[in-house]
């Protein structure tokens, strides 16, 4: 019989994945599977030693497009499950996760970003993967992707990732980079009684009576597992609410996918995070997430030691987007500054959030980061 250990509270020095395999752990995650690939693999790795050790299960897949299928199944068994992977890994897994969002299966991804497109450069940062995040797999629907920019933040919104998943059974991505996952940082981990943890809804109906795709006021229907005693259909095929098949019904499609997408938009004032600092009286404003958003708020401290009044709203939730924030910073500022490590992703919808204000773009490929000097030069230009 495996013998169950306790997780290691107190202060930690460790990396960003293994902080993230802890903080699954900590969350309730006993199934993990997925495919070895650089910078994700040490959370495959330390999750391989750590899962049995609390009656887990940890499976090596044969790929991605496996990896996350296994994902669906052990959730709807009953168990918190996840994946972890890189680009070309959370490529291969759209298909799988537009059926998670279709089925309505509670699950985490965990993508380490790198540098794309293809095979990319494997060991080096990227934020190119944000917008894949939200339009990745074919049709409509609500997803929610969260961006960590310490390794601290890495095991707490791993925990977070899990219980919006299973508040709002939809699967719940966490959107790291390189840097952030491989970097080594001060880690608290407080004891189990202090993590708040949530679970997904149960049926409070009888078997007989049970309607696995009806919503509660929510929009989010209570979730039976296989073995629960609940016998159901459940299918990526457009359905109505006892989970058949009716594709050739635009009623039923309409009411499903609208739900799918409002379960998320119309919960995002509770869904969505952000970080804001000395934005009272900015008049430049810069909006980062992830490593870059380190360098920004550096680049603001040293701007308002240099008399401009500058303020960063870093974004910790990417979806649903924080269109509420960007366009309040937009009615008072005169200008914001967007650094990432793409060609121009979210900057889009700042953008379309800040609607006259002007917004300035700044790009950074491969394998180095923006310094705080690079944002600060920017903010100066602005200003």
């Amino acid at each position: 019989m495996t013998k169950k250990r306790t997780l290691p509270t107190g202060a930690h020095f460790m990396s960003g994945d293994i902080a993230c395999a802890e903080g699954a752990i900590a969350a309730g995650c006993r199934f993990f599977a997925g495919y070895p690939i650089t910078p994700a693999t040490e959370i495959a790795e330390h999750l391989s030693e750590r899962m049995p050790e609390f009656g887990g299960i940890y499976i090596q897949m044969e790929d991605e497009i496996a990896s996350i299928a296994a994902v669906l199944g052990a959730s709807y068994a009953g168990l918190k499950a996840m994946t972890a992977t890189s680009g070309p890994g959370f490529s291969l897994m759209q298909e799988n996760i537009g059926l998670a969002v279709m089925t309505e299966t509670p699950c985490v991804i965990v993508d380490i970003m790198r540098g794309g497109p293809s095979t990319g450069q494997p060991t080096l940062p990227g934020q190119q993967d944000v917008m894949q995040a939200k339009w990745g797999s074919h049709g409509d629907y609500g997803i929610i992707a969260l961006a960590p920019s310490s390794v601290q933040e890495m095991f707490n919104l791993t925990i977070e990732a899990f219980n919006l998943s299973e508040t709002y059974r939809v699967p719940t991505l966490l959107m790291g980079d390189e840097i952030v996952a491989h970097m080594w940082e001060k880690v608290v981990i407080p004891s189990a009684s202090e993590i708040r943890i949530v679970n997904r809804k149960k049926p409070h109906v009888s078997p007989s009576e049970y309607a696995p795709f009806m919503p509660e006021d929510d929009l989010v229907p209570p979730m039976a597992c296989f073995g629960e005693g609940y016998r159901f259909h459940a299918t990526g095929l457009t359905h109505d609410e006892r989970g058949y098949p009716r594709t050739q019904n635009s009623e039923v499609q309409t009411r499903l996918v609208k739900r799918l997408c409002e379960k998320i938009n119309k919960n995002a004032d509770k869904i969505i995070r952000v970080e804001e600092v000395m934005l009272e009286d900015a008049d430049v404003v810069v909006v980062a997430y992830g490593i870059v958003a380190r360098a920004a708020l550096s680049a603001v401290r040293k701007a308002r030691e240099a008399g401009i009044k500058a303020g960063l709203l870093r974004l910790i939730t990417l979806w649903p987007f924080p269109e509420k924030h960007v366009a309040k910073i937009a009615g008072q500022a005169k200008a914001i500054v967007v650094p990432e490590m793409n060609c121009g992703q979210i900057v889009r919808e700042v953008e379309r959030a800040a609607k006259e204000t002007p917004v300035t773009f700044l790009s950074k490929l491969g394998e180095d980061p923006h310094t705080p000097q690079e944002i600060l030069d920017v903010i100066r230009r602005c200003s």
